[in-house]
């Protein structure tokens, strides 16, 4: 099972022209990275840019139409995901428990975690089989 941990941004983390982490912040989270990967569940994480170098594309009757950013609405973006595979949701949820606060100790944060879909998820299509022809090593499960 894959969980996607995603670390909500906060408003300075839109704001800044360039991120200096606190180092007590960064070193935590490292570490925390590090026993993911020791312990072999993890799969990837990274951050993201603020929203301002970003682009959103909506789609409506008329067609698409792109949106560069930034966004006003802070509060639904995405700072960062660390993205694990685990046994059982439990074990996801023990290993969010964990998740050092992003923004610094004491600070107001949100972390949010979802499962990913597994193509064995959506039974048998042709669409299904043409997403296992692309080979794809995000695709999960063991068709």
């Amino acid at each position: 099972m894959r969980f996607m941990i995603m670390v909500r941004t906060v408003p300075e983390f839109e704001a800044e022209p360039t991120l200096v982490p606190d180092e007590a912040m960064f070193a935590a989270i490292a570490a925390y990275h590090d026993e993911l990967a020791r312990a072999g569940v993890l799969l990837d994480a990274s951050g993201l840019q603020p929203s301002r170098k970003g682009w959103r594309i909506h789609y409506g009757a008329e067609g698409r139409r792109v949106v560069d950013g930034p966004f006003a609405e802070t509060k639904e973006l995405i700072a960062g995901y660390t993205l694990i595979q685990v046994r059982s949701r439990e074990e996801a949820l023990e290993w969010s428990r964990r998740f050092p606060n992003p923004v610094g100790e004491g600070r107001q944060a949100v972390v949010e975690v979802r499962q990913l879909f597994d193509l064995e998820d959506f039974g048998d299509s042709p669409g299904v089989e043409r997403f296992l022809e692309l080979n794809l090593p995000s695709q999960g499960g063991s068709r």
